[in-house]
């Protein structure tokens, strides 16, 4: 065989030895492999700590350790203030999950050294700089913007008719009237409005659901994010809520982002 033939085989190999090398050296956060016990969940503006009532024990069956915090619904540094107590009580690295408006919540407690990684559900995911409401407004309005009510005080209600046909629109009626029963009322600029910090997820790994039915956040929106953070992701026939209307494919993706039970 010619000499200079295997000489210029053996430097083909090298070169793409090295790219391979590189390449897997290079691989995106979201690509890494986590394995917690831990999950912190983070619902979204006008809702509570129960929007995870049906997720809650599907996680624990797989024997993970679950908490579901209750945001204040005052300030966004507040309601990540909430989140990081939760994530201080923990005994190891944690999960975090936030949905809707809770995404943004999870960006900016999700700089603590015990967050292992990020979960979005139909949710927010700020850059620095960022606020929930900046990234809403770079889209048309969903038709969920026309039913929001605000006090005399600025902070925001969802009417029945929100809930029923744009929030939650694949749920039953008696579902639909608990959320409209239980939701909190939350604050437009010092919530929606208020600037992100940092953006953890450019560091640690990420996952996204996006739910390609939502009249909330627009689906087009959610995917722009997903992408953007190189989430792994998953799209679900869903309203804004899938941890309500899909609870065990949600279950099994925050399971599989935690790296199994």
């Amino acid at each position: 065989m010619n000499r200079h033939f295997v000489n210029a085989c053996r430097v083909a190999l090298c070169i793409s030895l090295a790219t391979t090398v590189m390449s897997a050296s290079a691989q995106t956060p979201a690509a890494q492999p986590i394995h917690v016990r831990n999950i912190v969940l983070v619902h979204g503006a006008w809702a509570d700590g129960s929007s995870w009532n049906k997720i809650i024990p599907l996680l624990e069956s797989k024997g993970y350790h679950v908490t579901a915090v209750h945001l204040p619904f005052t300030t966004l540094a507040d309601d990540a203030a909430a989140v990081k107590r939760a994530v201080a009580l923990e005994d190891g690295p944690v999960l975090l999950v936030g949905h809707s408006y809770g995404g943004a919540v999870i960006t900016e407690a999700g700089s603590d050294p015990k967050v292992a990684g990020l979960v979005y559900v139909a949710a927010f995911a700020p850059d620095a700089g960022q606020s929930a409401g900046d990234l809403n407004a770079s889209v048309p309005p969903t038709p969920g913007a026309k039913e929001f009510r605000p006090d005399a005080s600025g902070y925001l209600k969802l009417t029945d008719k929100g809930i029923s046909e744009d929030f939650a629109q694949d749920l039953s009626a008696p579902e639909k009237k608990i959320l409209a029963a239980t939701q909190g009322q939350t604050s437009g600029p010092n919530e929606l409005g208020a600037k992100v910090s940092a953006a953890p997820w450019k560091d640690r790994p990420t996952f996204y659901i996006v739910a390609d039915n939502d009249r909330m956040i627009a689906p087009d929106l959610e995917k722009k994010l997903a992408a953007q953070m190189h989430a792994k992701t998953i799209h679900l026939a869903s309203s804004h809520v899938p941890m309500l209307s899909h609870p065990a494919e949600v279950a099994d993706f925050i399971s599989a982002a935690a790296g199994g039970p």
